[in-house]
Parts: C-alpha cells; sequence; structure tokens
C-alpha cells in the first residue's frame, strides 16, 4: 500500500510502499478513504524537540481518518466489514488507576496511533476494536476524518457550562476554529476568536465568532475588558501554547471564571498566579484527548444536529500523493484543516 513515511530523525516525510498491516483477533482492518493532518503531525513532521524526545522513525505516522473496515479480526463483535468507522486514537491499558475509574481519556499508559504506533495517512491501518466509532453512512468521509481534532474543541469548550457565557479563544489553528463553532453552538452568549493570523481570524468569524482580534494591531485584553464593561470574560480556551498568549488568557478571565487549556507550549509558561489565579479564584483545566466516549457521542449529536460546519473548517482537500502541499499549508497557517485522500 501506499503510505507516508517518517522516513528519517529530521524534516520532512516521504510517500513509500508498505506493507499492509496484518491484524489480530481484536483488530480490525480500515481502508482508509480520507485522512486530515494534525498540528500533532506537523511537529513530527518539521521535527522539533518534542518529536525528537517521542517519536520512533522509520513510521507511518498520522491519526484522523475515515473510512470502510475491510475485515475484522476472529475476536471482534462490535463491527463489521462495509462499516463506515474512524477511531479513538487514544490506546488504553485498561489496569492503571485513572482506567480503573473509567477515566480512560487521562491512562497513564496511553498510547497514541501514529506517534507510538503505526498511523492513518496510508490506504489500510489497522486498530483494535474497541477504538472504532461507527459513522452514519450518509455523512461525507472528509467530515468523517475530523471527528477525532473536532473532539478535542468540544472536550475543551464544554469542560464547563458556557451557555449564556462569555467564551475567548485564543489560537484559532483549525481546532481553535472549531472550539469557535462549539462555543456557538452550544449557546455562549459571545465567543471572541484571538490569533495574529488575519486567514483562520476569518473563518472563526464564519463558524460564529461575534468579535475577533488581531493582537499585531489591538490589545486582547483591553479589547476583552471593553466587551465585557471590564469584567473579562467567564470562560477561556487556550489553544495557542504562546507564553504571551498564556499569559493574557489569565489576565482577562473573570474572577472565578474557567480557563481550560489544550495548547502545548514547548518551555515552562510564566503566570502571575498570586494575582491572575489565586485571588480570582479561577478554575484552570488541563485538557487531553477526548472523553471516551462520551466527547464522541457529542461530536455526532453536534454533526447531526447541523450546528457545526465542517464544509467551512476543511479548507483543502488533496490527493494523499499532494502531502508536502498540505504540510506546507499548514506550518504558513494559509488554511483550515487539510484533507488528505489516499
Amino acid at each position: 500500500m501506499k503510505a507516508i513515511v517518517k522516513h528519517h530523525a529530521g524534516y520532512g516525510a516521504r510517500l513509500e510502499t508498505v506493507d499492509i498491516p496484518e491484524i489480530n483477533e481484536s483488530e480490525v482492518l480500515i481502508k482508509v478513504k480520507a485522512t486530515s493532518i494534525c498540528g500533532t503531525d506537523v511537529h513530527i513532521y518539521t521535527w522539533d524537540e518534542w518529536s525528537q524526545s517521542r517519536v520512533k522513525t522509520p513510521y507511518v505516522f498520522g491519526h484522523e481518518f475515515s473510512g470502510v473496515v475491510e475485515k475484522v479480526g476472529s475476536a471482534v463483535t462490535n463491527v463489521s466489514v462495509g462499516d463506515h468507522v474512524s477511531a479513538e486514537t487514544h490506546i488504553v491499558c485498561h489496569s492503571c488507576p485513572q482506567c480503573l475509574k473509567g477515566q480512560f481519556h487521562i491512562c497513564k499508559n496511553t498510547k497514541i496511533i501514529g506517534v507510538d504506533t503505526q498511523g492513518c495517512f496510508a490506504e489500510y491501518v489497522a486498530m483494535p476494536s474497541e477504538n472504532i466509532w461507527k459513522n452514519d453512512p450518509k455523512m461525507s468521509f472528509e467530515h468523517g476524518s475530523i471527528q477525532e481534532p473536532m473532539g478535542n474543541a468540544v472536550h475543551t469548550v464544554l469542560a464547563g457550562d458556557v451557555a449564556g457565557k462569555t467564551v475567548a479563544v485564543i489560537g484559532c489553528g483549525p481546532i481553535g476554529v472549531m472550539a469557535v463553532n462549539v462555543a456557538k453552538a452550544a449557546g455562549a452568549s459571545q465567543v471572541i476568536a484571538i490569533d495574529l493570523n488575519d486567514y483562520r481570524l476569518d473563518l472563526a468569524k464564519k463558524v460564529g465568532a461575534t468579535e475577533v482580534i488581531n493582537p499585531k494591531s489591538i490589545d486582547p485584553v483591553e479589547k476583552v475588558m471593553d466587551l465585557t464593561d471590564c469584567n473579562g470574560v467567564d470562560v477561556v480556551c487556550e489553544m495557542s501554547g504562546h507564553p504571551v498568549a498564556i499569559d493574557q488568557g489569565f489576565k482577562m478571565i473573570t474572577n472565578g471564571g474557567r480557563v481550560s487549556i489544550l495548547s502545548l507550549p514547548v518551555k515552562p509558561v510564566e503566570i502571575d498566579l498570586t494575582n491572575d489565579v489565586v485571588f480570582k479564584g479561577v478554575t484552570v483545566q488541563g485538557i487531553t484527548g477526548r472523553k471516551m466516549y462520551e466527547t464522541w457521542q457529542q461530536v455526532s449529536g453536534l454533526l447531526q444536529s447541523g450546528s457545526m460546519h465542517p464544509e467551512t473548517i476543511i479548507t483543502h482537500t488533496l490527493p494523499l500523493e499532494k502531502f508536502e502541499e498540505g504540510f506546507d499549508l499548514m506550518i504558513k497557517g494559509n488554511c483550515g484543516k487539510v484533507v488528505l485522500i489516499p
């Protein structure tokens, strides 16, 4: 099969011919119909410090996809050949203290497909049957492929109540744009999108942002205070990972507000813990992955409701062979979600 292989410990990747995966009795083989590029894939492609410490080459990467079940293992009962599916990408151990409490999304021993195992930038991928999520056959494969990252946005925004509240989304990459859409769909009174990239701010506006702020031209904290009668926002969803933006997020949160952080800063971040967290009584929540499988149910429900706009969020669809063009778009920020078709 054709696959995008992270072939060496350095920048880039290449298209190679590799063996179709073999499956064991509890796995399924899926013919990939669409696979989307994630920020994590960009980290691996550009070979940053995080990738160097985590990833072992050579291997097939990629972890967001949709497809059709081609083959099932002898012990599989929940999935059938021909089913349209996506997959939860965190493979969990079921035996750590978190798993035993039902907190599978924070399993101590999580392995992520396309990071710690063979991934889905390929014509076929093998997955444990318990990770499979069945899709409505009426859903396009392109839309099905972005449910996993949409789950990140849903988990971040809906980690607390947002109905009738003011929400700031800092960092409008593809998941940030999704978070704007989720907040609006969930009934937020104001959704303020903040980013340095005007292309992505325009996408945020199209999916529901009531105000967009580019910090290059205006102080985001001052503007947020103007928009909220000097109270600050009720919820901050931090998607940027930039130390300055993170500090601004804590400056603009209201007393008793919630800061949910999905971003992955590459270095320690300094914040004014005394004045911006303790004295404000702020709740700070780290977000990893999606709740298994509550978040998937929420994503499916939101897509079925018609309140999400995947057709706007997906800005580029390319054949697998043009993956370098897709990564270039992601690196430069001139896109929303990029989908590759094997």
